[in-house]
């Protein structure tokens, strides 16, 4: 975790770069990206000095071995006048970044194409640079600190795109990871990925629970395939592909793909789907894929990416996918018939009913969390209903630490459904029969199931009500008369 001191930092790193003169989050977080990564690429060069010296074995170099790519490292350059590593970093570090794209090359470097240079001024930048520099010296101890600090540059991000996209928060990300409980065979998917938080989210997860047992094989497999991310934003995948990449995470398939287009054809190739699609968008009718017409015939992203999640999962493959409340309720042809599709032809497991507030301040929607197997064959017996009403957050714009919190609950619950079959629905969790839901037009929001209870209060008898009234009304009328005689006086 980080401290409120290296916090401080951060922010003290951030404010440099706004008084510069660049005030757009999203830019400083790019910006400062690119300056972690070409210091990132001289510590692995350092590795690879050191293991050269100790083993002898001669190891392939990033950087050109003159005088002029020598100078290009992070560690020969930061120490020089403010005026020469802006010249450097201008006219030759970033130049070798954005064409570094070889064999053996990270993600991230896929994406540098495009990325500019746009620290302001020399002395703006020696300060960033100086700021890293002491955080990584100083504070930053391991790759999980890496990560976190990341994690608290993206939440910075305090802004929804005009389609509704934005981060989910992660402990509602860690949540659905420990709901769905990956493991290292398995190949997990975001087809809406932003900023890879649920990739992240999974990666901790397996190293946590598998870290001591896993082979060399699930190692490399670790490494690269197993996690899957597509965007439409090119500046998401360059976040996307540092964050996975400050998580161990050096080759994952991040890739520019408009996922519900045509042009993806991808089709039951992953195991876990974790996803938080952006909602209110709509898409060209002519671009949109059309075998997910055929389970949804709408222009809505909400449902054309559920439909999505069914078709690049493998069978047997899970999803947990954040929903807005409309997805649960809506009346139109499309809602009912992806409804439909998930409870009769496929294995609907469980609807997490969030509060409101829990994507503030980003947007105040209600939404709730599918969780799904996909068999093509049916399989929905009862479906698992949670009403959740705290998530450890206060559901207002700050969203400050408070105690109540089902999420324990939430995942104790799910792991144990045979003890959720005698709950009523009166309380926060309860299942719901199949043939319930078929005949409420498959209708998935909570409050169709759940029943109130309303507590009986007894009033007293009018004539007691009224006699109540009268000595009320004679009490006024006294202290109105001693009003009157203190105002004669």
């Amino acid at each position: 975790m980080l401290t409120g001191e290296i916090r401080n930092k951060i922010d003290k790193i951030w404010s440099d770069i706004w008084a510069g003169g660049i005030s757009n989050p999203l830019t400083v977080i790019e910006q400062l990206t690119y300056l972690m990564f070409i210091r990132s690429l001289d510590e692995k060069e350092l590795e690879n000095e050191s293991f050269e010296a100790i083993s002898g074995e001669v190891t392939a170099k990033i950087f050109p071995q003159d005088e002029d790519g020598q100078a290009m490292r992070w560690s020969k350059f930061k120490t020089k006048d403010s005026r020469i590593i802006y010249d450097i970093m201008g006219t030759k570090v970033f130049p070798f970044i954005k064409e570094m794209n070889g064999e053996n090359t990270t993600a991230f470097s896929r994406y540098m194409q495009d990325a500019m240079f746009l620290i302001p001024t020399p002395q703006v930048l020696q300060k960033i640079i100086t700021g890293l520099d002491e955080l990584y010296e100083h504070d930053i101890k391991d790759l999980d600190m890496q990560g976190d600090l990341y994690e608290y540059m993206l939440g910075k991000l305090a802004s929804a795109g005009q389609n509704g996209q934005f981060r989910t928060p992660k402990h509602i990300r860690d949540m659905m990871v420990h709901l769905l409980a990956p493991t290292p065979d398995d190949k997990i998917c975001d087809p809406a990925c932003g900023t890879a938080g649920f990739l992240v989210s999974s990666a901790e997860y397996i190293r946590e629970n598998y870290e001591a047992e896993m082979t060399s094989e699930q190692w490399e497999h670790f490494g690269g395939e197993m996690f899957s991310g597509f965007d439409t934003d090119r500046t998401m995948l360059r976040l996307s592909a540092m964050n996975l990449m400050l998580h161990s995470i050096t080759q994952p398939n991040i890739d520019y793909v408009d996922s519900v287009s045509k042009q993806n054809n991808t089709s039951s190739a992953y195991d876990i789907i974790l996803a938080n699609p952006p909602f209110t968008g709509t898409v060209d009718a002519e671009s949109i894929h059309d075998n997910l017409k055929t389970v949804c015939d709408t222009k809505k992203t909400e449902l054309l990416f559920v439909a999505l999640f069914l078709r690049i999962l493998r069978k047997g493959g899970r999803c947990a996918c954040i929903v807005p409340d409309g997805v649960l309720f809506g009346s139109t042809k499309a809602h009912k018939s992806l409804r439909k599709e998930l409870v009769e032809n496929h294995q609907l497991q469980a609807v997490v009913s969030m509060p409101s507030g829990v994507f503030k301040p980003y947007a105040g929607v209600s939404t709730a969390i599918l969780l799904f197997t996909k068999t093509g064959a049916g399989g929905t017996d009862k479906v698992w209903f949670y009403d959740m009403k705290a998530d450890g957050f206060s559901l207002d714009d700050k969203r400050s630490a408070v105690e109540a919190n089902d999420i324990p609950d939430i995942l104790a619950r799910f792991h144990n459904l045979e003890g959720e079959a005698d709950r009523r629905p009166t309380e926060p969790s309860f299942l719901v029969e199949r043939s319930a839901i078929e005949a409420n037009h498959y209708d998935l929001s909570i409050n169709r199931y759940k029943e109130v209870v309303y507590d009986r209060v007894e009033y007293d008898a009018p004539a007691v009500i009224m006699e109540r009234l009268d000595a009320l009304n004679l009490d006024i009328a006294s202290k109105m008369e001693e009003l009157r005689g203190m105002l004669g006086e």
